[in-house]
């Protein structure tokens, strides 16, 4: 079974967490799962970026985004070469370690 590495996030994962994932589990799903509450405020419907994070190695073992997923990440707060929508990000076989990025859009927004 496929491991994702959670790095500490300051809010959701203060020690950071590594959990066991099904291959064809979204990053989203295994994060909820283990109780690290990213937001997802469309409900996994690939229509906002709250669940952006960066997959900081694994990234080449997941499928390509697709064209909507790139048109919403366009939009997310922080955004890098290895960012996904952790609702799209589907696991495969290999070991991934995830970033949680500090802040999503809707948090810019409703602390500034």
């Amino acid at each position: 079974m496929p491991k994702v590495i959670f790095l500490p996030h300051e809010d959701l994962c203060p020690e950071g967490a590594i959990v066991e994932a099904k291959s064809g589990e979204t990053i989203l799903d295994v994060a909820l799962q283990c109780g690290i509450g990213i937001e997802h405020a469309c409900e996994k419907s690939c229509a906002c970026t709250t669940c952006h994070v960066i997959v900081r190695e694994g990234f080449d073992s997941l499928d390509e985004s697709d064209e909507l997923e790139d048109d919403m990440l366009d939009k997310a707060w922080g955004l890098e070469s290895e960012s996904r929508l952790g609702c799209q990000a589907v696991i495969k076989d290999e070991d991934l370690v995830v970033e949680i990025p500090r802040y999503t859009v809707n948090q810019v927004s409703e602390n500034h």
